[in-house]
């Protein structure tokens, strides 16, 4: 195994975007991940989990769809999708199923817009 590491082939996907791209991306879904346990969901956007998604779904086909195939960005972003998707069932929860505090959430709006 230590002879694959040190193969021309191995060193240039170590010094590539194809795998340095995707080790960034990684920053993503480990906030939204830690955001799950620990964020208040009053704190939760709407409008940016449901980008932040979309980003995911549509990074992850172009992963699968490059050649050669970035498996690494692919997982990525598979990960950010279903963590920013479970934000979002918080945030729909939070406000539009818990009576008492999407009625309070209702009221503020309204307050906002006079």
């Amino acid at each position: 195994m230590g002879e694959d590491l040190r193969s021309p082939e191995a060193r240039n996907y170590f010094m590539s975007t194809h795998f340095w791209g995707p080790l960034a991306n990684w920053g993503l879904p480990l906030a939204a991940i830690a955001d799950l346990s620990s964020k208040d969901p009053k704190f939760i956007s709407g409008p940016m989990t449901l980008a932040l998604a979309s980003y995911s779904l549509v990074f992850m086909r172009f992963a699968w769809r490059v050649q050669p195939r970035n498996y690494l960005l692919f997982a990525c972003h598979a990960t950010n999708a279903t963590a920013q998707s479970l934000q979002g069932f918080r945030f729909i929860k939070y406000n539009y199923m818990d009576t008492d505090k999407g009625a309070e959430a209702v009221k503020e709006a309204a307050t906002a817009l006079k």
